[in-house]
């Protein structure tokens, strides 16, 4: 994804040579600042990443995004150093479940297998049955054969994978995602009328009367492809702006419009700097108990058999 290192500003020159000095796969996800999504080896949303640090052979990998994320690469490629550059880019979403309140839930349902989403805290994921992210959600839950399934712990999602199966019946944990949560139908309407003939893609963190106004639900990846293979001009982009950036670098000849305001704190809080210092001191690393991979790996390797 980084360009041509003339186009690099001197910082961003430099975390390159580090990271090709030192072997450190650098990876960002979609809702990074611009600047660090261009210095990135792989740009993507939190399946690519997982799939890519998975198979990673260089020694190193460093992860900008949140720390779920950092966990999971290190969970799917233990043997690599994994740095995460500012280990307080958390995700709200993920801390809204922890392993006590799973473990109740289950007793209450304990014929259902969880299904955890990938927006969760490692640990939370090693006392899970299976995991998914919002490109394999459905597919997911339709490759269980109970009937009954909870889902964790992002309810609009939960919601959107309910209606799309409606021969389950899906116990939903009330989490949400603060930034798809605060996207409304006036925005989308607001935008619609600003822009006529705009195409309307949106994540499924979304609230449903949000999904139902739109054109298509999608990943952020796959965003990128409907964008990309729709025969329309404009877009609305219904989730963190941070994906923009990239649509407009990768589809030039489309036009792209934000939700104002739909920004992830959390997801800005790594810059050049941090990474820069990451790749000096090759820390912070992510260190898990091995009880805690082993447990995540198994939640996540169920995943990828659906797949």
């Amino acid at each position: 994804m980084h360009p041509d290192m003339d186009v690099m500003s001197a910082v961003q020159r430099r975390i390159r040579d580090l990271a090709m000095e030192k072997d450190v796969l650098i990876l960002a996800h979609n809702y990074q600042v611009p600047e660090v999504q261009d210095i990135a080896d792989i740009v993507g949303d939190s399946l690519v990443l997982a799939l890519k640090a998975r198979d990673s052979k260089m020694s190193n990998i460093l992860l900008a995004g949140v720390d779920f994320m950092a966990e999971t690469a290190k969970t799917v490629n233990p043997q690599r150093r994994v740095i995460h550059p500012v280990p307080g880019a958390t995700c709200p979403m993920a801390n809204m479940i922890d392993v006590d309140s799973l473990a109740d839930l289950r007793k209450r349902h304990p014929n259902a297998p969880v299904v955890a989403y990938v927006n969760t805290t490692a640990e939370v994921k090693a006392v899970s049955d299976v995991c998914c992210t919002s490109a394999n959600a459905v597919q997911v839950v339709s490759s269980l054969d109970e009937e009954e399934v909870i889902f964790i712990p992002d309810s609009n999602l939960g919601q959107y994978v309910q209606s799309m199966l409606p021969g389950k019946r899906i116990v939903i944990w009330p989490g949400h995602c603060h930034v798809h949560t605060g996207i409304t139908v006036d925005d989308i309407k607001r935008l619609k009328a600003a822009h006529p003939g705009s195409r309307t893609v949106v994540h499924p963190e979304c609230p449903m009367d949000v999904i139902e106004i739109s054109d298509r639900v999608a990943s952020t990846e796959g965003m990128l492809k409907y964008a990309l293979e729709d025969g329309s001009i404009e877009f609305i982009v219904g989730t963190e702006e941070g994906l923009v950036h990239r649509m407009r670098k990768e589809i030039p000849g489309k036009i792209f419009h934000p939700i104002s305001g739909a920004v992830c704190p959390n997801m800005k809080k790594i810059g050049l700097e941090d990474i820069l210092r990451s790749l000096e001191t090759m820390s912070p690393t992510v260190e898990m108990d091995d009880e805690v991979i082993d447990g995540n790996r198994r939640c996540l390797e169920r995943m990828f058999e659906a797949l």
